[in-house]
């Protein structure tokens, strides 16, 4: 466990068993257990009664298969002495003249509860309600078990001491395929962990099904799910068991096993605790429905190993967490966000009226696709694309390169293209302002910014059309814009794309929205230098002056940004995470450096924030004063900054 970070560490193990062979499956369970112990592992679980094997069936009822199954837990309890790693194990336990399907949680030599399934299942291939009883009928609170008095029950979580978020409940196999899990009841009540102990035969299409109930459980009780169930090597009388292991979290699965292993196999993976409790914090539906519940629970505290956790990560941690790795993903989300972007320009102009749009054109990157959305937005609506209106305005650092693909972009897109050289107007600035042209300072760049605003805001009113603005989200949270220059616009469609994912829409909408001509010049803008372009040219015509010289990656700031808006994540952790995640590209140092740029502009631009254009949301991360991001434009950052340091 990693208290300073909020990470846990946590395991699902699938053993190789002989059906009622409980000696031989208690010494797969402590091999296992092993294992996990010594990856750092503060918890593992097992799948459903894995000490008898699940299809021992009338078995069950043999006393002498019920005293070895006791007698199995013991010997795997006083295994465990010397460890703080938890492990839940499943066993059938009488009680109450009845027989219960039970987990049963060890840690330290100690047996520190009993948990029997709730929902026995007596349909099918199923027969459990013909040996066990719902944990519902249990009446005993205590059990004596070997030489300890244990606490019983499906009304016990446990919690680690001065830990809470490391609190986790179990419910078994068949209680998370109910309409009402009982590892609902367990998260309301403060369960961030959920453990399946799981036997479910192996069908048709069966697999994705309980990854979709899993991933889906994660994500209605804002927590990690643990699932382990039964292996190939129990009685295939009837049914056969894959083995799966899945490990999720809030809604994504982060750890599966390859299915039908025929030896001992486990899964490992670190869970973010803490990030999962702050988003409890944040949706605040989370805290009505814990006002709503009506089960309570027993907590049952042990004391965890601080200490125990071990170098590396052991958890993917993702580089560019706004754009999906899997190109098949990537292709769905690009297409996702377009079709936000043109309803949300849709609407606009159906509300206002307008029948064209006025937009400034560099030949980057970012007015590409706010251009393409105009383009998508007009077809959808039946318009005149002769009616989208691009204006070029090269400054005194406009290259050649941008400047060319400005001109073939509209052209092949077939749009109005007009040219209107700033460079006259601004100079005619420099003059009444008193500002010597030879001084490339901040006055200098933003002359030109607000120029050209000037000019797509009055062009509009000419028309009787509406100025789209191309920022981007990256932009906007670094403050990256002219305040009352690029900062303004009728309607910004850009407003919610991260800077790290307008390449890949870009790229996306010339293999499937654009025609041959398009394509080639798409390809030269993606190759292009990100540059605002309001310095000077070197000799050549090519850009000298690049964002990302200047204020550092955008990987990273993206990065930053996603950790820091999303799950409230500290400077430290953010740190630590982008450490792990960028590997060797980037030192500890130069993260740390571009880390202290991002949170200074971060909390210097909020001003900007609070009045921007009104633009959709595409994301889980939005920057609108209107909407996610309300924070007080002269805030200070000192605390954040002092953090990092600590």
């Amino acid at each position: 466990m990693n208290t300073q970070f909020g990470l846990i560490r946590v395991a699902a193990a699938v053993p190789k068993i002989r059906v009622a062979d409980t000696d031989f499956n208690a010494a797969q369970t402590i091999d296992l257990i092993n294992i996990a112990d010594k990856s750092g592992a503060d918890i593992v679980v097992f799948p459903e009664c894995n000490i008898t094997a699940y299809t021992a069936n009338d078995l069950f009822h043999q006393k002498t298969l019920q005293n070895c199954a006791i007698n199995a837990l013991l010997k795997i309890r006083d295994k465990t002495i010397d460890s703080k790693i938890i492990s839940v194990v499943g066993l059938p336990v009488a009680a109450d003249n009845q027989l219960f399907n039970c987990a049963a949680v060890i840690q330290s030599g100690h047996i520190l509860g009993i948990i029997p399934k709730t929902f026995i299942p007596g349909y099918k291939e199923y027969y459990e309600q013909r040996w066990f009883a719902s944990g519902t009928r249990m009446i005993s609170d205590f059990l004596v078990i070997g030489d300890e008095e244990v606490p019983v029950g499906n009304d016990l979580l446990f919690r680690a001491e001065n830990f809470p978020d490391f609190t986790f409940g179990i419910e078994i196999c068949e209680d998370l395929w109910v309409p009402s899990p009982p590892s609902s009841a367990q998260s309301i009540a403060g369960a961030i962990l959920l453990l399946n102990l799981s036997a479910s035969n192996e069908l048709i299409s069966k697999k994705n099904y309980r990854e979709n109930l899993v991933r889906q459980q994660s994500g209605n009780c804002v927590a990690a799910y643990a699932f382990a169930s039964a292996g190939v090597s129990e009685s295939t009388t009837d049914m056969v068991f894959s083995g799966q292991a899945i490990i999720a979290e809030n809604g994504s699965i982060v750890a599966k096993n390859k299915r039908f292993q025929r030896e001992n196999n486990i899964i490992i993976t670190d869970i973010d605790v803490s990030r999962l409790a702050l988003d409890r914090q944040f949706l605040t539906s989370f805290g009505e429905s814990i006002a709503q519940s009506e089960k309570d629970f027993r907590l049952v505290i042990f004391e965890p190993d601080k200490k125990r956790w071990k170098a590396p990560l052991k958890r993917i941690v993702t580089p560019h967490p706004f754009v999906p790795s899997d190109s098949a993903e990537r292709s769905e989300r690009c297409e996702e966000i377009f079709s936000i972007q043109t309803a949300g320009l849709a609407k606009r102009l159906e509300h206002c009226n307008c029948k064209s749009v006025v937009i400034g054109l560099s030949g980057g990157l970012d007015s590409t696709l706010a251009l393409l959305v105009c383009v998508k937005t007009f077809e959808l609506l039946g318009l005149d694309k002769t009616n989208i209106i691009a204006i070029t305005m090269p400054g005194f650092g406009t290259s050649s390169r941008t400047y060319k693909n400005s001109k073939k972009i509209s052209s092949a897109l077939g749009i109005s293209l007009k040219e209107i050289d700033i460079k006259e107007a601004c100079e005619k600035q420099f003059k009444d302002i008193g500002h010597n042209p030879d001084v490339h300072d901040i006055t200098y760049e933003n002359v030109q910014a607000r120029q050209r605003t000037f000019i797509l805001m009055n062009k509009a009113n000419k028309i009787g059309g509406l100025v789209v603005g191309t920022g981007d989200l990256s932009e906007i949270a670094l403050g990256w814009s002219t305040y009352n220059g690029d900062h303004i616009s009728m309607y910004n469609v850009n407003c919610g794309v991260p800077k790290t994912l307008v390449k890949y829409l870009i790229k996306w909408l010339a293999d499937t929205q654009t025609s041959n001509g398009a394509k080639v010049v798409l390809a030269d803008i993606l190759d292009t230098p990100i540059s605002p372009e309001l310095l000077p040219t070197d000799a050549e015509g090519k850009i000298v002056q690049k964002t990302e010289d200047k204020i550092g990656p955008y990987e990273l700031h993206d990065f930053f940004l996603y950790h820091f808006v999303r799950y409230n994540v500290p400077p430290k952790k953010i740190l630590f995470l982008a450490e792990h995640a960028f590997g060797e590209k980037y030192s500890s140092d130069e993260i740390k450096k571009w880390l202290k740029i991002f949170i200074k502009k971060f909390f210097a631009a909020q001003f900007k924030r609070s009045c921007v254009p009104d633009g959709p949301k595409v994301g889980s991360v939005s920057l609108s004063p209107r909407g996610d991001w309300r924070m007080p434009s002269d805030a200070s950052a000192e605390i954040w900054l002092k953090e990092l340091e600590s």
